[in-house]
């Protein structure tokens, strides 16, 4: 009987990979270099396992297309608190990934007080002062289920969630009340003249899990008595790739925010290098981006500006917020913003002419289709819903309506998304820049969406005759002849 396995990539991975030599699956394909998502067990004939983002496996295993799987308990319990009756299994706790959630806020205040709250919990004030306020609490959060949980059981009256992929530390207190982030401790964030004041809600490690029916009906005990034998004999976590935030060296106090002052929200991840190129070339200096030690704070040298670095995927609905009032992102994650806002006031500046990607549609290569209409031909008389995977399921629900391809479902994704053809997705809506990754992974391109490459965005209620106005024009047109002088 064949048994399913999913695998974390990311910051679990190694200690997985080193658990599972030591349990003898043989899974020689499954390191830190890892280039294909499909393994095969030398010890297990009928066992196959893939590889995921971590948030993903809950998902799987619960929805019966894999039978065990691997991730942190914070990704099982951010599911279970919303889908209880979930057919999930925690089966052991593997005592690796040590890490922690926690709640918090920030406040600026002086060294000295900084230094008492650093001392004593102030959580419980902090939380009778979030109780007596009158408008709405904002919790920013990856863990958004979670994240209402905290809300409902601290009986806040009136509070908002607001889902991001990531970076969540930096929301408040501009931007957020509160958040809540994975960390080892809570004083990580007690620099730059800001205090955190935080609550942990939740202590968790690796955890193996179990598909219910799997469970009950598969021959599962050699292979995880294999893994549980084995777990408790790894060494001790050694700390690194587990925090969300690292600790950081103390610089000089983040301004104070004052009226009329630009917020900019500059992207993280692999597009820092090239944007700091060309920031450069603008004559806008950015100190400590990229940050070596995590800041998502950096220092600019334009008067009446402050920043932030956040995710590329958050900034349009931010910026339609009001929360910033320029952003650089990619085009396709604005387009995945306005399929779903269409009244947005988030807009396109000015393109900056970097990053560019395409967005295309996937099949295996395995699909008698070429192109979309041929796929289209292909379904028409399928019984079952056609599954296309995204990390854009805006943008993967409209040209899936927009090409007719019948009775379709979206199966949301938030990585190695092409790991999910052709077992688990019939269609993928990625992004691509020379299409060798998709090759690699034995699918092809069927269609190609449009292009996609980094872009300024602002808000269209911008009243350019103001102070601030006056600035983000200045930004704009720095910004421009940077990019004509590519």
């Amino acid at each position: 009987m064949a048994i399913k396995i999913a695998l974390p990539k990311g910051r679990l991975l190694n200690k997985t990979a080193f658990l599972l030599q030591k349990a003898g699956w043989g899974l020689d394909g499954y390191h830190e270099k890892v280039r294909f998502y499909r393994l095969k067990s030398q010890k297990f004939p009928d066992v196959s396992a893939k590889i995921f983002h971590e948030r993903d496996i809950p998902i799987q295993v619960a929805i019966g297309n894999y039978d065990l799987g691997i991730c942190g308990l914070d990704w099982v319990e951010e599911l279970l608190v919303k889908y209880s009756s979930s057919a999930l299994v925690k089966v052991k706790n593997l005592g690796y990934g040590q890490s922690s959630l926690f709640m918090f806020t920030m406040k600026s205040v002086s060294q000295a007080a900084m230094d008492e709250l650093m001392r004593r919990s102030q959580w419980d004030s902090v939380l009778a002062e979030l109780k007596a306020k009158p408008g709405i609490v904002r919790i920013a959060s990856e863990y958004p289920n979670l994240a209402e949980s905290f809300a409902l059981k601290n009986r806040l009256r009136r509070f908002s969630i607001f889902p991001v992929w990531g970076g969540a530390e930096v929301y408040p207190p501009e931007n957020a009340e509160l958040a809540l982030i994975r960390s080892q401790t809570e004083e990580v964030l007690n620099t730059y003249g800001m205090a955190a004041v935080g609550k942990k809600v939740l202590d968790f490690n690796a955890f193996l899990i179990a598909n219910q029916r799997s469970w009950e009906s598969k021959h599962l005990a050699q292979m995880v008595s294999s893994v549980c034998d084995n777990s408790d004999r790894l060494p001790a976590d050694e700390g690194s790739g587990n925090e969300a935030v690292g600790t950081k060296e103390k610089s000089g106090r983040y301004p104070e925010i004052a009226d009329g002052m630009v917020h900019l929200a500059l992207p993280d991840g692999h597009q820092q290098a090239p944007m700091l190129n060309l920031l450069n070339k603008a004559g806008i200096k950015v100190d400590d981006y990229p940050s070596t030690v995590g800041n998502r704070r950096p220092t600019i040298s334009l008067a009446g500006v402050v920043v932030k670095v956040i995710r590329p995927q958050d900034m349009p609905l931010q910026v339609a917020n009001g929360n910033f009032d320029l952003a650089i992102t990619g085009r396709d994650w604005l387009l995945e913003h306005l399929y779903q806002f269409p009244s947005s006031p988030a807009k396109e500046l000015l393109d900056l002419k970097l990053g560019k990607v395409k967005i295309v549609s996937v099949v295996s290569q395995t699909l008698p289709a070429t192109d979309v209409s041929g796929l289209r031909q292909l379904i028409a008389g399928w019984s079952e819903p056609f599954r296309v995977a995204s990390e854009y399921i805006n943008i993967a629900d409209k040209y899936a309506r927009d090409n007719h391809l019948g009775h379709y479902r979206v199966i949301p994704t938030w990585g190695a998304t092409e790991a999910f053809l052709p077992e688990d997705a019939d269609l993928l809506i990625e992004n691509t820049q020379t299409g060798q990754t998709i090759a690699r992974h034995n699918l092809k391109i069927v269609d190609s969406l449009f292009e996609s490459t980094a872009c300024l965005i602002g808000n269209t209620r911008m009243k350019y005759g103001s102070a601030k106005g006056q600035r983000v024009k200045s930004i704009i047109e720095m910004l421009r002849a940077a990019v004509e002088d590519i």
